[in-house]
């Protein structure tokens, strides 16, 4: 695997509506992980509630990780170090985490590290199931497209926590565009799942909503799309009662997955990546995962379903190759959403 030191980290993610404890043995190796979902308190508001979601973590973060230890088999005394999510995030949220993390190393004498969240979405890839045969590492340099609700971008991962940030969006995540038109087309929140649902039954080709093309060719852009099948929703609300939903979804669906997939194909063969990660919540949607493992030309690294939406396991990985390189937090660390961390 590496040459670097062993270690046991115990990491938690508040970042936003899930409660989420784990534990990784040597940056890998997933002993146990819990998450607390807040998904159906937050339904019914059409999208996350900040001030709700701080008050759901405030009571479920002791049990969480308790639960998480009691998984893994393991004590506090078991661990090497704790990781936390610093950023970005919602503050509220993230400053339950934080908080707790302080607490358990200023109390256990142990390490305290800072980690960005999309930091943690990128080292996802490196995670396996305690017991599961270890899959083969990443090989750098890599292609990441990092995809979620809250960003959308090009990052080349020359080594262990060495980017370059090559492009983003310039306006809505591919995530936030999921859920947008999913409100438009009343499928309900959260969007990329319903889509989904929806788009396999539909005709991905009966509209041709656009893709966009912008200066830099590493940037995104999704709100000409969302506006685009905001305008054909209109026309088509004229002319019937009913929308041709699934048919909606399905193009919608296909117009995202061909801009992230091109642009990450184009930008791995400019840079010569050896291999691609796709990462992120939205790269639990099946149309992109197909996309880009139906193709030969390079190797693509994306995880297991459970470890694409937030979790504490990725927060946990990329903890122990901060651990490991040395790079701890102070106990005064405090909640930060700027990426990559310095």
């Amino acid at each position: 695997m590496t040459d670097l030191k062993p270690a046991r980290i115990l990491a938690i993610e508040t970042s936003c509506d899930e409660t989420a404890c784990a534990v990784i043995e040597n940056g890998r190796e997933l002993l146990a992980s819990t998450v607390a979902s807040q998904m159906e308190i937050h339904a019914r508001f059409g999208g996350v509630f900040p001030e709700v979601a701080s008050r759901q973590h405030v009571l479920a973060i002791t049990p969480v990780i308790q639960q998480t230890l009691a998984a893994a088999h393991l004590s506090l005394g078991d661990v090497d170090a704790i990781a936390v999510t610093r950023g970005p995030g919602l503050a509220g949220s993230l400053v339950v985490g934080v908080n707790a993390a302080k607490g358990l190393a200023l109390g256990l004498g142990l390490p305290l590290v800072g980690v960005n969240h999309l930091e943690g979405h990128l080292y996802s890839a490196w995670v396996y199931n305690a017991g599961d045969t270890p899959p083969d590492e990443p090989q750098f340099p890599l292609m990441a497209l990092l995809v979620s609700g809250g960003h959308t971008e090009l990052n080349l991962m020359i080594g262990h926590l060495e980017y370059q940030r090559l492009g983003a969006t310039q306006d809505d995540a591919a995530g936030e565009a999921f859920d947008k038109v999913a409100r438009l087309i009343d499928l309900g929140y959260p969007g990329g799942p319903a889509i989904q649902r929806a788009a396999e039954r539909g005709d991905p080709h009966r509209f041709n909503f656009p893709r966009a093309k912008l200066d830099s060719p590493w940037d995104f852009s999704f709100s000409g799309l969302k506006t685009a099948v905001m305008r054909e929703v209109r026309g088509l609300e004229k002319k019937s009662n009913t929308l041709p939903v699934p048919d909606l979804a399905a193009s919608f669906q296909a117009a995202v997955v061909d801009a992230l997939y091109e642009k990450t194909m184009d930008a791995a063969r400019e840079y010569r990546a050896k291999e691609i990660l796709v990462v992120g919540g939205v790269s639990a949607n099946q149309a992109l995962r197909q996309a880009f493992l139906n193709q030969t030309e390079f190797r693509v690294h994306i995880p297991p379903i459970a470890l694409c939406t937030d979790n504490a396991a990725m927060i946990a990985a990329a903890g122990y190759y901060r651990f490991a390189h040395g790079q701890t937090s102070s106990l005064d660390m405090d909640v930060q959403a700027t990426w990559p961390l310095s």
